[in-house]
């Protein structure tokens, strides 16, 4: 069992002494190594293509799960159904010789929502929280003798949600969503191209609430106004943990029960503000999470607090839909820069990227394909650690219904 010994530190390892990292089938996203893996910072809507911004947009024509006060204005009778996916690839390198692409497809979001009353919308949905994804490649010594260890990871923290907005006022909104996390975080570790591979398999679950404010106005006689605020509550995230012992055909050959281990989701504070005519709207946003209060630390990396800028610009042009004027095409642009919550080897993880989109209706604007792009990079080749260039791929598939309508016949 002396051969079964894990590479303490082996994310950090890699990273740190310019190990190697190679690229997998799906996404190996190095970062994902570390805590809970990659969190997901974007949001997969028509709020793509302004850079993920939506923090005091009403959710009039689409969900808008950035802040649950937005539910509060779905239209009344109104019943809207949201599928969303995302095409991506990315290319990594490093200082020196590391090249390699990867790339996948999934769905990334399922909605639906629906106005229960004249002042009071709800939502559910699915989507992704964090993500772990990774193939690395290290260095273990076993009595002196060099040995090159396969450690691979996958899973992350999925939600399930169900928010409600009510409207207080005219102007003013409120709303929660209640986010039930769970999901694997799996790592398998193999040695020297050993027949007998060790693997920690983890579950992670818990429940999160999310909270929000909106508030909406006229500025002058043809600008809208939009306020919005967000927080999130400080939650224990706990994994059930289990070690696995098995040979090359998967088959368990030990299997025992750890110590559960628990990480802190720490508190995020979010504001936006939006400014629009009708025909023109401005976005931005601001999202911070307290993670330096976090007690993970290690040698090779900590966490520190995170902060997202977003801006963006929609232009929406009008259409008639019988005897009624609606939304028609819609084109955006945005920027986004974040600061993650990874500092490795005195290098803070930072993104950044521009987006743009378009929104095309259906006939009857009951329907509406979305597609955004957005390009960007990530990390940094210095300190040994690794740059990823990446393009996303949006398409969003919007649906409206009219329902509980009530018919009279002559």
């Amino acid at each position: 069992m002396k051969r079964l010994q894990y590479t303490t530190g082996l994310c950090g390892l890699m990273l740190l002494l310019g190990g190697k990292a190679m690229a997998q089938h799906g996404i190996n996203s190095l970062y994902s190594a570390y805590a809970i893996g990659d969190q997901e910072e974007h949001d997969y809507t028509r709020n793509f293509g302004v850079g993920s911004t939506g923090i005091a947009r009403r959710s009039d024509v689409y969900l808008n799960e950035l802040n649950p006060a937005s539910y509060a204005f779905i239209p009344r009778q109104n019943f809207m159904f949201d599928v969303s996916l995302r095409a991506q690839t990315i290319t990594y390198k490093d200082a020196t010789t590391l090249n390699r692409q990867a790339g996948d497809v999934n769905i990334k979001r399922l909605a639906m929502g629906f106005k229960v009353n004249n002042r009071w919308g709800m939502s559910a949905g699915f989507g992704q929280f964090s993500s772990v994804d990774y193939k690395l490649l290290s260095t273990t010594f076993i009595d002196t003798s060099p040995q090159v260890t396969t450690t691979e990871g996958n899973g992350g923290v999925y939600k399930a949600y169900i928010s409600n907005g009510v409207r207080l006022t005219k102007n003013f909104s409120i709303g929660v969503s209640t986010n039930f996390l769970f999901g694997p975080n799996n790592v398998t570790e193999n040695i020297g191209g050993d027949t007998v591979s060790t693997k920690i398999q983890r579950y992670a679950f818990n429940t999160n609430f999310n909270t929000g404010i909106q508030y909406a106005g006229m500025l002058g006689k043809h600008w809208m106004l939009g306020l919005g605020a967000t927080y999130r509550f400080k939650t224990k995230l706990n994994y059930e943990k289990k070690l696995i012992v098995q040979n090359a055909s998967e088959t368990t050959l030990f299997e025992d029960d750890l110590a559960r281990e628990k990480y802190t989701l720490p508190e995020q504070y979010g504001a936006g503000i939006s400014i629009g005519n009708g025909n023109l709207t401005w976005l931005a946003d601001w999202r911070r999470q307290l993670w330096s209060d976090s007690r993970i630390v290690n040698a090779k990396y900590r966490l520190t607090n995170s902060e997202r800028y977003s801006t963006g610009l929609e232009y929406s042009f009008k259409r008639k839909y019988g005897q009624q004027q609606g939304e028609g095409i819609v084109l955006q642009g945005g920027f986004s820069y974040y600061k993650s919550y990874l500092i490795v080897n005195n290098n803070q993880i930072k993104d950044v990227a521009g987006t743009v989109g378009i929104s095309i209706p259906a006939k009857s604007n009951m329907l509406r394909y979305y597609i955004g792009i957005e390009v960007g990079q990530r990390g940094t080749t210095s300190g040994g650690l690794i740059k990823e260039t990446y393009v996303n791929g949006v398409f969003h598939f919007s649906l409206r219904d009219i329902w509980f309508l009530r018919r009279t016949y002559d």
